[in-house]
């Protein structure tokens, strides 16, 4: 499904503005984006429950700003259903200006988020986690086509068929123009010459014939009201930062090339904020669009996100009557595409599921079954990071191995345990009950050459083992111990409960 002709991964905005055929592919890829984006950003502003111009004005400012304050070139941001989702409930509750007011705080918590480094914690993200999280949007891709699959006219189901051909087959003969562009407009001359009456765009709600203008929500500036939409607008933030990042993360690993991840977290904010003062619904990176735009029409450069934008506007308001008319049918069997591209196959392959560890696989299956279930990335995503922490710390657990052996020298026989491996919460645990404290004799080493100190967890264990020999009358001795493993034991050693 990828272009042949994409630009190579280090192409910029200049060499693809000297390159006729760079270019083409960039202003080709919006436009395929900016088609594909009309009935999405409809379908999330009514999740969201305003109106459909809101969460169309959202996509344009979000995709024309964030290609220039983002970190990851040929990214697609705009409205989500994510967002939509967190920032229903105020537009219920609370009325249009409150969710406004949620929008900008969002963007300002964002940037805010960015200044403190939050996109540094993308690499606690293993990679399970990664292929779950594309895995399960791939399916969310998909489920969401389904409405469109359900009590329509039976010629829905060809057309749809027909769009797939043309999107897999049409690459063979022609690598210039994107294959999804070709099934869109084919799909729509097939449906306008034949007067067949198919659901379309029109009917997904009513396109805006105005431009976006500027709005300051009237809210009072009171305690109360950051009461109410502050926990709506971290959670906007946290869920928009997270999907964007990963996103940024799949499309560097696409492409070969590195994004600047700390930029795109404050170009996401930047980016609420221009939308949130347009009257936009806010948004965050939409790895559906990305894909189309990267993987199916080999897009490299901002030129595509910010003619994306562009396309989009000029869409809406200039060719509202001619963009109404194309069938639903044509972005369906675009988005399936896009969702089958997405999905990756080599994880569940048979041989690949025989040779991953069953911990891999558990994450991986643990972050798609969440995600599904909840249509929330950030629940999802979270999930799969506590997964692999909890089942690489029991790994980890188990490496550890306590060594007894009893010597004799001139004052007598001396019980020496070597313990070897990562002391913390998870192993130390099980520390205590290594040692033998009725048959030792009265002096006993503790050797930890071999071991590493990690928590306050373990401090506690050796103090809960020193005191139990001490009770006996024997004296335990500690050695061994690395100078970030003694400075730990000193400072917290007597000043902590027992286990």
């Amino acid at each position: 499904m990828t272009n042949a002709l994409a630009a190579p991964p280090e192409a910029s905005v200049r060499a693809a503005l000297r390159s006729p055929r760079l270019l083409r592919t960039e202003v080709l890829a919006g436009l395929v984006v900016a088609l594909a984006l009309i009935p999405e950003a409809i379908s999330f502003s009514i999740i969201a429950g305003v109106d459909p111009r809101i969460g169309l004005f959202a996509s344009f400012t979000m995709a024309v700003a964030i290609s220039f304050l983002g970190g990851r070139p040929a990214m697609i941001s705009a409205a989500t259903g994510a967002v939509a989702l967190v920032i229903a409930p105020v537009m219920r509750d609370h009325g249009y200006d409150y969710l406004i007011a949620t929008v900008l705080l969002g963007g300002l918590i964002q940037v805010a988020l960015a200044l403190a480094g939050a996109a540094r914690l993308m690499r606690f993200i293993p990679r399970s986690v990664m292929v779950g999280f594309v895995n399960a949007l791939a399916i969310l891709i998909f489920e969401a086509q389904v409405d469109h699959l359900v009590d329509v006219p039976w010629l829905v189901y060809p057309m749809i068929a027909v769009g797939i051909a043309i999107i897999v087959g049409f690459p063979r003969i022609n690598h210039v123009i994107p294959a999804p562009l070709v099934a869109i407009v084919a799909l729509t001359a097939f449906v306008v010459i034949g007067a067949i009456d198919v659901p379309d765009v029109g009917d997904e709600g009513q396109l805006p014939d105005s431009l976006p203008t500027w709005f300051l929500p009237d809210v009072p500036f009171t305690l109360d009201t950051l009461q109410v939409i502050a926990p709506y607008a971290l959670a906007m933030a946290v869920v928009g930062l997270l999907e964007s990042l990963l996103t940024a993360k799949l499309v560097d690993d696409i492409t070969d090339t590195h994004s600047d991840k700390t930029r795109e977290a404050l170009g996401q904010g930047g980016a609420n904020l221009i939308t949130g003062f347009f009257g936009g619904m806010g948004g965050c990176a939409m790895i559906g669009q990305t894909m189309i735009n990267v993987k199916v029409s080999g897009a490299r450069t901002r030129i595509s996100t910010f003619l994306a934008g562009v396309f989009l506007l000029i869409l809406v308001v200039g060719f509202g009557d001619v963009v109404a008319i194309m069938p639903m049918a044509a972005l369906v069997a675009v988005m399936v595409m896009v969702s089958v591209g997405t999905f990756d196959w080599h994880s569940i392959r048979p041989a690949t599921l025989r040779r991953m560890p069953k911990s891999e696989t558990t994450v991986m299956v643990s972050t798609v079954v969440v995600t599904v279930a909840t249509h929330n990335l950030a629940i999802g995503v979270g999930v799969g990071v506590l997964v692999a922490m909890t089942l690489f710390a029991r790994r980890v657990a188990h490496l550890t191995t306590t060594q007894r052996e009893l010597v004799e020298d001139e004052h007598g026989p001396t019980a020496i345990y070597r313990v070897s491996g990562e002391l913390f919460f998870a192993s130390s645990n099980d520390l205590f009950t290594q040692f033998d404290y009725a048959g030792d004799p009265d002096r006993v080493v503790i050797d930890l050459a071999d071991a590493h100190i990690w928590d306050a967890s373990t401090v506690a264990s050796l103090d809960a083992i020193t005191t139990k020999y001490e009770r006996k009358g024997k004296v335990v001795t500690i050695t061994g111990l690395n100078a970030a493993s003694a400075e730990r034991h000193e400072r917290l050693s007597g000043e902590l409960p027992s286990p």
